[in-house]
């Protein structure tokens, strides 16, 4: 069952946290983005009642509150972008396969690096508007574009990188990093031009998806698995399903939106199953037609039934 976008996706930072020392970073980044909202209202407040009338105070208040909200996210990110360089300059995320152990220095960074991505990325999906999703995702240093749609699934915050027009549908996961038993994997994501990943589908560590692929509802690919280009994968681990010919050139063309489902089934038929049941006898696919119809009008009719 879905969850709602809004309470859960957008840029995810892991909650694993190694020592609770690192929630220092959280507290801090917390502290200077309230700070900045309380320094801003005071000076609006202070203007606003000494120089103006009242009434201006009461007419902008809505204005401003939206622009404490913004600055405050921008606070955030910038602090955290600033933290997250010192981290770095000790120790680099790097890609491989390590001990889920406290005493591990891969492990240990990459809790260390999230805890400080945490309220960031929480704010920032909180904004109506997407664009600070995708500041958000730059500035952890995610390779993203302004045409996708990232803003209803979790997308781990780094080694992640997308191409143009992708769009992930709601509760989908993109990782990073994944910890199986007392493993902790890191590998970078990929993610090409034209990918369509569907609702709680699940691209692990590794994943390599190339241009023009759709991964189905409900469907999980392995780590490392790379998707080739053009097709449609579905299932749990993802196999092939059949060839995505939804971006060929003039697929308008091919297309006709009909109100008669079995006037459609009859144009999706000539359209597209024969660039598929190429192998079957022209018998063998009227008699497949047939059953197909026959099975659609038993579901209508269940469908309507009292």
């Amino acid at each position: 069952m879905s969850v709602p976008a809004s309470l859960k996706a957008g840029p995810f930072a892991s909650l694993v946290l190694v020592k609770k020392r690192y929630l220092i970073c959280y507290l801090f980044l917390f502290w200077i983005s309230m700070l900045s909202a309380i320094i801003e209202f005071f000076f609006y407040w202070k203007i606003a009642y000494q120089i103006f009338p009242p009434i201006f105070f009461y007419i902008f208040l809505i204005p401003m509150i939206f622009f404490i909200y913004i600055t405050s996210i921008l606070i955030s990110l910038i602090f955290a972008k600033l933290l997250l360089i010192f981290v770095k300059m000790f120790h680099k995320p790097r890609e491989g396969v390590f001990l889920r152990d406290p005493s591990n220095k891969d492990y240990r960074f990459w809790s260390l690096r999230n805890t400080i991505k945490w309220w960031p990325a929480w704010i920032s999906h909180r904004f109506p508007l997407p664009f600070l999703d995708n500041l958000c995702f730059k500035m952890f240093g995610v390779k993203t574009s302004l045409s996708n749609s990232l803003f209803e699934g979790w997308v781990d915050c780094e080694l992640v990188e997308f191409g143009k027009n992708v769009i992930l549908g709601q509760a989908s996961i993109v990782q990073s990093a994944l910890i199986v038993g007392n493993l902790f994997i890191v590998k970078k994501t990929i993610i090409e031009d034209n990918v369509r990943i569907g609702g709680h589908a699940v691209v692990m560590p590794g994943t390599h998806i190339k241009k023009n692929c759709m991964l189905a509802v409900n469907s999980v690919t392995t780590v490392g698995q790379v998707l080739e280009e053009g097709w449609i994968y579905l299932g749990a681990p993802a196999v092939k399903y059949k060839k995505n010919r939804f971006f060929e050139d003039n697929i308008e063309e091919k297309i006709v939106n009909l109100e008669d489902i079995e006037v459609l089934r009859d144009e999706y038929e000539e359209k597209f199953t024969k660039w598929y049941d190429k192998d079957l006898s022209w018998k063998e696919r009227k008699h497949l037609l047939k059953k197909k119809k026959e099975e659609e009008k038993r579901r209508l009719i269940k469908g309507f039934e009292p």
